[in-house]
């Protein structure tokens, strides 16, 4: 099954205000066709009210990184999933392991955030890491995902399509190591093989999954050759729009 290429640009806590709107000026005219390749860039709430001005008109999407599970409520410092819905947000970047590791967020508050996310038509670009375990049914034996079961909970099947998930193992990112093909296409697998388990086979064939970890010029053309792989996600080398524009064009 055909599905389209994506390239999501994760800025973390970096740019200034100014610089993130010159970033998009410089490559929203430049970007494919959505039917060509769906682009995304992630950044910080401070920032996306200008970044989705300066992309009007434009395919580039524009993406939160990271949200909290209640639309309103006594929950200084976090960011409304409704608010960001009302702002014209496109999506929003959920799980991703630095929230995991440094936030200690857990799986069960991850899964509350996607269903909020979905409740306010965002849709979630969920992270998972390298975490995996084995199922068996009868006498047939299948990997899963662990993350995946939980953050995918009550997920209805026809909320899958506006669902994003994203490989990154945890020892690629930002090591400047990327998994070889073999192993990113395996842990895309996986991931695609655990959607199947809990749903059926034309909802895993839907599904886009991305490699995340040290993803490069060099190197990202031979991952999306893969046939699971459906594009990346981008920290570093998305910083700078030549060479993000490099990464989209690969």
């Amino acid at each position: 099954m055909k599905r389209v290429p994506i390239i999501a640009g994760n800025w973390k806590m970096n740019k200034t205000l100014d610089k993130a709107v010159e970033f998009v000026n410089v490559i929203k005219d430049q970007l494919p066709s959505p039917d060509q390749c769906r682009v995304m860039i992630a950044a910080q709430p401070l920032f996306l009210a200008d970044m989705i001005r300066a992309a009007a008109n434009s395919p580039l999407q524009i993406f939160a990184e990271n949200c909290y599970y209640h639309d309103f409520g006594a929950f200084t410092g976090e960011v409304s999933p409704l608010s960001l819905a009302d702002m014209g947000v496109d999506g929003t970047i959920l799980g991703h392991s630095e929230r995991r590791k440094i936030f200690h967020e857990s799986d069960e508050l991850i899964n509350k955030k996607v269903l909020a996310a979905l409740r306010n038509n965002l849709s979630p670009l969920l992270c998972c890491d390298e975490t995996m375990g084995r199922k068996v049914a009868g006498n047939e034996v299948h990997w899963v995902v662990s993350r995946i079961l939980t953050d995918l909970r009550d997920v209805p099947r026809e909320d899958l399509s506006k669902i994003t998930i994203a490989y990154e193992p945890s020892w690629a990112i930002g090591s400047g190591q990327s998994a070889d093909p073999v192993q990113a296409e395996e842990g895309c697998y996986l991931i695609r093989q655990t959607i199947a388990d809990m749903y059926d086979d034309e909802a895993a064939q839907q599904m886009s999954v991305l490699y995340g970890g040290s993803v490069n010029a060099e190197n990202a053309s031979k991952l999306m050759a893969s046939e699971d792989i459906d594009g990346c996600l981008i920290g570093g080398n998305s910083l700078k729009p030549e060479t993000f524009m490099q990464l989209v064009n690969s």
